[in-house]
């Protein structure tokens, strides 16, 4: 191993399938149509070392191989890898500090998410393709203060974030959006990020455009909304096959 600290054995098995998943996190989130030249990153972690993938900064993605993969500690140091960690890392590594149900990290500048989250606006829950997935409105994440954005920005943005789900539950709303920025996901592992991602960016494009075709519309009635989430999620999901 490289450069800071020496994985086990063990855990080096581990990071090679977590640095191939990562890496195919990434490439799916250009497939999707998620990211633009290098706007956007996905990572994972791997809770028993406390280690996590993450794509490296600035790198095209058509070059993009699992051994690009970087890989850093929770304080944000580098422990294997020849290439430098994304920028946003230390976004990353605060909401695993702070969610400890996550497995990985996506985000992006995808077009309608990104219009929501500069002009500072959650993303009301209008219909049930949205209730399916989050337990109501995307939130926003309070806009950064000049010393915040001057000094350890990236970390900050992770803060904020963590801070606006102090009375949220990031397992029932996976996914954010950073006010003046742009959208973050997560979930129980990096593919599932993605998916979750992807969702985001769709809800978001779908409220835009009921919003335009009806400005008054309300939120979905609460029962509908506890009906679509309570079916996929929780104790008493049934939704999809058991097993």
């Amino acid at each position: 191993m490289a450069n800071h600290l020496r994985a086990t054995d063990e855990t080096a098995v581990v990071l090679e399938s977590l640095k191939t998943a990562v890496c195919e996190a990434n490439l799916e989130l250009v497939r999707r149509g998620l990211v633009l030249m290098t706007w956007g990153n996905a990572s994972g972690i791997d809770r028993g070392s406390g280690l996590v993938v993450i794509k490296p900064s600035g790198v095209p993605y058509d070059e993009m191989r699992p051994g690009h993969m970087a890989v850093v500690d929770l304080d944000g140091n580098k422990v294997e890898g020849e290439l430098h960690p994304s920028v946003d890392t230390p976004s990353h590594l605060e909401l695993y500090k702070a969610f400890p149900a996550i497995g990985g990290v996506v985000h992006t500048h995808s077009h309608y998410a990104t219009c929501w989250a500069q002009a500072c606006r959650p993303i009301p829950c209008l219909g049930t393709t949205h209730a399916d997935y989050f337990y109501g409105e995307v939130p926003l994440a309070e806009p950064l203060t000049k010393d915040e954005v001057g000094e350890r920005y990236e970390r900050h943005i992770g803060q904020v974030i963590a801070r606006r789900f102090e009375d949220l539950d990031p397992m029932q709303y996976p996914g954010v959006l950073a006010a003046n920025h742009a959208p973050f996901a997560w979930g129980a592992s990096v593919a599932k990020a993605v998916e979750n991602a992807t969702v985001l960016e769709e809800i978001a494009r779908m409220a835009l455009h009921t919003l335009a075709l009806s400005p008054g519309q309300p939120p979905i009635p609460q029962y509908l909304l506890d009906k679509h989430f309570l079916r996929k999620h929780g104790a008493g999901a049934y939704y999809g096959q058991k097993g």
